[in-house]
């Protein structure tokens, strides 16, 4: 082959030349793969550079993002950091606030377990006026109202403490508004809220408590509330009436004693006197009374907002509010007081004698007190449901529609006599309550006796024909009974609680023994002297409050007599004495020593103003007791000793004294023959029955000495004191039959016979031109001998009252003896002829006269059958009879005492239910339990109320309880006779 010949040259050239060949591509091919490499180097270098770049990239990011996470960890850390720390600030900050809400609530605490059950409200804040808007809703007895009170804060605190009870307190409402002084840079008062909002039922008050000390100075304290228009008669309530045949509400307020609180938030205490302004929203048709006249009235459609002058300065009991569908009669004083009197429809001519008697009351006080009276206005208005006989509020006074009506036709003298008390009574406090207003109700006395004691000098001066100042015995001797007992208190009797105050005062005590020793000190100082020293006192403290201690300080100045020591006797402490007297060597002899009904020892020691007359009145003697006994020479009364041994002797005449006397035998039996022989006044002659029958009762004389005196009243005629006489048989023929059943009939005929003269004088029709007091005593001595059974009188009563029957307008049942003829026809009935029982519920339920009804509630129960006695009570419970007049038919027969005890064990829960909230539900327990007269029912009538947890019922108890064991120790007495 020819590559294989061996050409040297050829083989050199070539050889070299295709080694060069090879050489170069070699070279080409080594070029080429260098640059491929270097190519690729530098493509790694570059992708290295890329790579480095990235990584550096990467690397920066990572640093970027480890930086960012390291500040961002940083900073959550700081953040953390700051949230621990803010959360422990917080969390310090929450258990400071904790430890300082813990505080506070228990300072809160401890300073509301102080507040509670304190007598007075504190005196940080004193109330200046109201501003208060009431929203009453007749058709579903609720109203609304809101109260803007203008306050002193008077001293550092951050409490406000004021009254309210049985209201609805809207809590988001409340708010002080500080007042800031005109010089303050500020433009805007300050508003603070309360922290804590408390209602503390059992005390009755409302207690804001602020989270800083209120501002020292003048504020408004703001408060919206709800309530209830109640059925008990008290706060803010509703009474019932009838108009064309179809029952209505009115809305009415009786605030005395602590009641205001029940209407809207205030301080309800006496002393804190303010002025009040009232706007009404109510229904366009009614009258909306209160006690300013309206100053303005916008109508909008069936409503009307009805706005009041403001009141002047007074106490929160005395504002009063009535809203119902009335008529009026008006007239006016001599300086141009409008005076007008509010009655139901169709009734106005019944209140024509109340608004003549109101005008000629306002004009005597005005001249008796030497100060005008206050308002522009005067409305009276009568009330169908009303627990107190009347009440004083100022400028519009609210009265019981029995106290405060009169038909000519229809109503009594008694009924007459009445409403002139009552009018007397309520107006006479425009001065002495409301002008000048006891300072606590400690001091209630000082207002209630007062204006009882002037009643009676008003309505002696206006009608002297009446006898008033000898009627006024009857009052003088309720006090005397009551204050007899171990369980009465001292006429001031210190008050602890708001509670209380129904329970000790508004009693005997405090109104009649009151008033009786209020009669004692004028009697003592003199007429001018006293009514002197009075106007100086009403001046002095017009618009303001005093204590019993100013009176008695102005009496003491205008008299320069020891008031304050002779009375403090008599206010401060219980009871009453008993001046025992006697003849000793042509001396009388005085020892006084405490008087208890139950013929034990009392310890009291009083300054006692003695006056005795001596055969005559011509003769007589004053001074005062101050020490246990005393003497005085009856020659220092009697020159002539001839005189001496026959004269008579009479301690306490005209029982101007509130104090009892106990006569010797031979004293005694002289006053007796006395009376016999009418040497002595009517009212001397009272008290000697008086204080025998007293005497009697405390065993210390005998039954026999007491009706022998009794028999020397034979034919007596004056009123008061034959009034008093059938009072004390009634006690005495339950004693009687209590001691010996046998005894009974002759105590009975004794009665019939000691009354039967004087009940033929009088007669059973009224003589042309006889004395008021005889149409009054008619009625009772009928009565008396219709109770006692004289057949006469049982038949003639019954005779008469079916005449009536047949025509109510008929002559021959004339009111002043209906209630004589409704006793007499329910004496006659029982279970097995109703018919009498039956015709006077049937005259109950067609009459409309308030007076009407009440004699023949007080009438029903007199039957002897226990069967109808139950019925009767069952009665007093049922729809058809007034809350308040039910107490009125309590007074059962002797034969149905067993019947009523047992009637009210039954029924106590509802009466208590009922009744409990007032002062009637003491004359349930008084008038049923305190008639008996054996220990063993005392026993009984302890067990059964002893889980009784109503306070206010546990004095009368206790009194009532008492009672029962005097009656029972004179049983003994009698039974040992």
């Amino acid at each position: 082959m020819w590559y294989l010949i061996p050409v040297a040259g050829i083989v050199g050239v070539a050889t070299y030349a295709i080694i060069q060949l090879f050489s170069d591509k070699n070279k080409e091919k080594e070029e080429a793969e260098r640059k491929k490499k270097e190519a690729e180097r530098k493509k790694k270098e570059e992708e290295e550079a890329e790579r480095k770049k990235k990584e550096a990239e990467r690397k920066k990011k990572e640093e970027e993002a480890e930086r960012k996470k390291n500040e961002e960890e940083a900073e959550r850390k700081k953040e953390e950091a700051e949230r621990k720390k803010k959360e422990e600030e917080e969390e310090a900050e929450r258990k400071k606030k904790e430890e300082d809400e813990k505080e506070r609530f228990e300072s809160h605490k401890k300073r509301m377990e102080q507040l509670k059950g304190q007598p007075r409200l504190p005196k940080f804040a004193e109330p200046k006026r109201y501003d208060i808007c009431l929203k009453p809703d007749l058709s579903t007895c609720k109203f609304a109202g809101s109260v803007a009170i203008e306050l002193n804060i008077a001293a550092d605190t951050c409490f406000i403490v004021l009254n309210a009870a049985e209201l609805s307190i809207d809590t988001a409402s409340i708010s002080f508004t500080h007042h800031l002084a005109a010089t303050d840079a500020s433009n805007s008062n300050q508003v603070l809220k309360p922290l804590y909002v408390d209602v503390v039922e059992e005390d009755e008050i409302l207690v804001l408590d602020f989270s800083d000390t209120l501002p020292i100075g003048i504020g408004l304290l703001a408060i919206s509330f709800k309530g209830t228009l109640n059925d008990k008669m008290k706060g803010f309530y509703t009474s019932t009436y009838e108009h064309n045949g179809e029952k209505k509400n009115m809305a009415v307020t009786q605030f005395e004693p602590a009641n205001a609180r029940r209407c809207f938030p205030c301080w309800d205490e006496p002393a804190c006197k303010a002025m009040f302004k009232l706007t009404l929203d109510v229904p366009s048709q009614l009258v909306a009374l209160s006690n300013m006249p309206i100053i303005e009235e916008k109508v909008d459609g069936d409503l009307k907002t009805v706005s009041y002058q403001e009141s002047p300065i007074m106490s929160t009991y005395l504002v009063a509010i009535v809203v119902g569908l009335f008529d009026y009669v008006e007239n006016f004083t001599s300086d141009g007081v409008k005076v007008r009197l509010y009655c139901q429809v169709g009734k106005v001519n019944e209140g024509k004698f109340a608004l003549d008697v109101s005008v000629r009351t306002l004009e005597f006080y005005k001249e008796y007190f030497a100060v005008p009276y206050f308002l522009p206005k005067l409305d009276m208005v009568a009330i169908p449901d009303f627990a107190f006989g009347a009440m004083e509020n100022y400028g519009l006074v609210t009265c019981c529609e029995t106290a405060l009506l009169f038909d000519n036709q229809h109503s009594a003298a008694a009924n007459e006599q009445r409403l002139a008390i009552v009018v007397a009574h309520q107006l006479s406090h425009q001065w002495f309550g409301n002008l000048v207003t006891m300072e606590w109700w400690n001091h209630l006395w000082l207002k209630e006796g007062f204006t009882i004691w002037v009643s009676y000098l008003v309505v002696n001066q206006l009608f002297p024909e009446w006898e008033m100042w000898t009627q006024f015995l009857n009052d003088c001797t309720e006090g005397l009974r009551l204050d007899g007992l171990a369980e009465s208190h001292p006429i001031e009797v210190e008050i602890n609680h708001a509670r209380e105050i129904e329970e000790f005062l508004f009693d005997t005590i405090s109104n009649k023994k009151g008033a009786s020793v209020i009669r004692m000190l004028q009697s003592y100082l003199g007429a001018e002297c006293f009514q002197r020293s009075l106007a100086s006192y009403i001046k002095k403290f017009a618009c303001s409050n005093a204590k019993t201690e100013d009176l008695w300080a102005a009496l003491e100045e205008g008299s320069s007599e020891p008031v304050n020591k002779l009375m403090n006797s008599w206010t401060k402490q219980k009871g009453f004495p008993v001046v025992s007297v006697r003849v000793k060597d042509q001396k009388l002899v005085f020892e006084q020593s405490q008087f208890l009904a139950s013929g034990s020892l009392g310890e009291g020691q009083w300054v006692v103003p003695i006056t005795l007359c001596c055969g005559s009145y011509d003769v007589h003697k004053n001074f005062l007791l101050q020490t246990k006994s005393d003497t005085l020479d009856m020659k220092e009364l009697l020159s002539d000793e001839s005189n001496l041994a026959s004269a008579w002797v009479k301690l306490n005449f005209n029982q101007t004294g509130f104090y009892r006397v106990n006569y010797d035998e031979d004293l005694a039996a002289k006053l007796r023959y006395a009376i016999e022989n009418k040497y002595l006044s009517t009212a001397d002659r009272f008290g000697i029955l008086d204080d025998s029958f007293a005497l009697c009762m405390a065993r210390q004389q005998s039954l026999n000495s007491l009706l022998t005196l009794m028999s020397a009243y034979s034919g007596e005629l004056k009123y008061t004191v034959l009034s008093n006489l059938i009072n004390i048989s009634y006690k005495v023929e339950r004693i009687a039959a209590d001691a010996n059943p046998e005894l009974l009939e002759f105590v009975k005929q004794f009665f019939i016979s000691l009354f039967l003269r004087s009940a033929m004088k009088l007669g059973w029709e009224p003589k042309k031109g006889e004395s008021h007091l005889d149409a009054m005593l008619r009625g009772e001595v009928w009565t008396v001998l219709a109770v006692f059974g004289y057949d006469p009188a049982l038949k003639e009563g019954s005779r008469r009252f079916h005449a009536f029957l047949d025509d109510r307008n008929t002559p021959l049942l004339y009111p002043d003896i209906r209630k004589a003829a409704y006793v007499a026809v329910m004496r006659r009935v029982n279970t097995s002829n109703k018919v009498g029982f039956e015709s006077l519920l049937r005259v109950y339920r067609e009459t409309d006269l308030s007076q009407e009804k009440t004699r023949i509630l007080s009438s029903l129960t007199s039957s002897p059958d226990p069967g109808i006695i139950l019925e009767a009570l069952n009665f007093l419970l049922s729809s058809e009879v007034c809350t308040q007049d039910a107490v009125l038919g309590l007074a059962v027969s002797r034969e149905g005492r067993e019947t009523a005890w047992t009637w009210l064990m039954d029924n106590w829960e509802h009466i208590s239910k009922t009744w409990g909230s007032g002062y009637l539900i003491t004359r349930f327990v008084n008038s049923i339990v305190s008639p008996f007269a054996s220990f063993e029912k005392a026993n009984e009538i302890e067990e059964f109320f002893a889980n009784c947890t109503e306070t206010k019922i546990t004095r009368i108890l206790k009194q009532s309880i008492e009672q029962v064991h005097i009656n029972a120790n004179w049983v003994q007495s009698v039974q040992n006779e």
